[in-house]
């Protein structure tokens, strides 16, 4: 929602209301929003819902705790890439060797409760308001509720045992939950979905792009259905997502490069606008993370050897590697370039090889296309590819793998990869799992690691974490555990409520 910068005062004096008075003067304080001169206006609403939507970023907003904390924890323990060891960020996760007081997950719990308790408040007071017309309150209260799930969507899949908090409490004696059990959770995402879908717009007004639409609460719904393998309402949802307008970028590094943003293969995607005037920064940090020392870079994370291996094998009708692996990555091939800024021209591999400090390096995000290296450019969620892969999926385990292949071959054309023919079901299962979703969504916000976890959850065609782990040499891989399927509940937590049960083995 990029029209609107409200100021972090005021989210917090949303937030974190406390009252105070003597008993001999009590003065209203014009200048300080209070509870009861919030709630006003349809602007008044519209900030609560900026604040909730912040959230994604991280409980304060923060572009450092955003990329070092939550996305590398989302991201590390994956087979797609392995860590700088260098840093100190999610290392530990990244080695299967963290602990419970571990701050990655304790950023993600923290961030989602605070986008959470956002949420409901939203939906406690937007109701009630008088200022404001019953469509812009249905829509607002919508897009709160795609917020919630999508939040419990990131608890769920990450903790599995987590409190369900669904009202605004201010009663100390209600701030203290149980957990609810995995089924619960899921229960209450795809009411909430389900419920925003009704009444979301299938678009916003150009100022307002960014906000959920129809298309994204149907596309995470669909999401969800997968993850507990109800298959047939995933295929029914996803069908509904690919009747819609999307399409697929033609040029598939534009979702990475700011040409795309919002664009046509965009359902849902984090906003940054990139300003830095007058004290701001409402940046991303991913070009700085994943570009090579080299080229002004911090290098924290580099694709795996498997990953490489698996993209030269993703090639075009000429033998060479797509155009998406080209896109994706930066490694040791004839036609393999990389923008620097110093240069402010790609360069390809073999004229700087001898300057890089790691053999092969993720190109996603390392520039954006107007080469202001303090970007903006969103980070992406859920965009078309992914939905059109989820929707092969569930094809396919709905025994119509022929419709199946159909959907996957329009990612693998728009990448430039030859057409698959002829696949069993058990044949594209393997293809999509392993080679389709890490080749065109390598690296993402949240999916690959998540993608592993419901493999082994699930019941069809299970498969162990801990051995496609040391099948793609991932390092560190002895030290997997079954308890690492799982974030530990912060310890943090735990702490202050008695009432919250530590997950097995930790």
């Amino acid at each position: 929602m990029k029209r609107n910068k409200y100021i972090i005062i005021v989210i917090l004096a949303i937030f974190g209301l406390n009252s105070c008075s003597d008993d001999f003067i009590e003065v209203q304080n014009k200048e300080v929003l209070t509870d009861s001169s919030f709630w006003q206006t349809e602007d008044h609403a519209l900030q609560a819902l900026t604040s909730a939507y912040a959230a994604l970023h991280s409980s304060s907003g923060s572009k450092w705790a955003f990329f070092e904390e939550i996305y590398t924890a989302m991201a590390y323990k994956a087979d797609d890439m392995v860590n700088n060891t260098a840093e100190t960020y999610s290392r530990a996760l990244a080695s299967f060797t963290n602990t419970t007081e571990e701050s990655g997950p304790f950023n993600i719990w923290r961030s989602a409760y605070a986008g959470i308790g956002r949420a409901n408040q939203i939906l406690l007071r937007v109701p009630e308001m008088e200022s404001i017309s019953q469509q812009s309150k249905d829509v607002i209260v919508a897009e709160a509720k795609f917020l919630r799930a999508y939040y419990y969507f990131w608890l769920v899949t990450g903790f599995e045992n987590v409190p369900l908090v669904i009202t605004y409490e201010t009663d100390p004696d209600s701030l203290f939950p149980n957990q609810a059990s995995p089924a619960e959770v899921w229960a209450q995402i795809e009411t909430d979905l389900s419920e925003a879908e009704a009444n979301l717009l299938t678009e916003h007004a150009a100022e307002w792009r960014g906000r959920a639409t129809v298309g994204a609460a149907r596309a995470l719904l669909g999401k969800a259905y997968l993850f507990q393998e109800k298959w047939s309402e995933a295929e029914s949802k996803f069908a509904q997502v690919v009747a819609m307008d999307y399409a697929l970028l033609e040029n598939y590094e534009d979702n990475f490069n700011g040409n795309g943003e919002n664009g046509s293969e965009s359902v849902f995607e984090i906003q940054f606008t990139g300003d830095r005037s007058n004290g701001n920064d409402e940046r991303q940090v991913f070009n700085f993370e994943v570009s090579p020392y080299a080229f002004g870079g911090w290098e924290l994370f580099y694709p795996s050897e498997w990953l490489v291996e698996e993209m030269r094998t993703d090639v075009n009708a000429e033998g060479d590697p797509s155009d998406r692996v080209y896109a994706s990555i930066f490694f040791d091939d004839p036609g393999s370039q990389m923008y620097s800024r110093d240069t402010d021209t790609e360069i390809a591999y073999s004229d700087v090889a001898g300057e890089l400090n790691h053999p092969k390096y993720f190109k996603k995000y390392s520039f954006n296309a107007d080469t202001n290296f303090y970007n903006g450019t969103n980070i992406a969620l859920i965009r078309y590819a992914d939905v059109l892969l989820m929707y092969a999926e569930a094809l396919n385990e709905n025994n119509k793998t022929a419709e199946a292949i159909v959907e996957v071959n329009k990612v693998r054309e728009r990448g430039g990869a030859v057409p698959l023919a002829g696949l069993s079901q058990s044949e594209l299962r393997t293809q999509i799992r392993h080679h389709e979703r890490p080749v065109e969504l390598s690296m993402e916000f949240g999916i690959r690691w998540f993608d592993l976890y419901r493999w082994q959850r699930g019941s069809t065609a299970t498969e162990s974490i801990k051995t496609t782990l040391e099948d793609h040499n991932k390092p560190f891989a002895e030290n997997f555990q079954d308890k690492h399927i799982l974030y530990p509940i912060p310890l943090q937590e735990i702490n202050i409520n008695e009432n919250l049960e530590q997950n097995p083995g930790w």
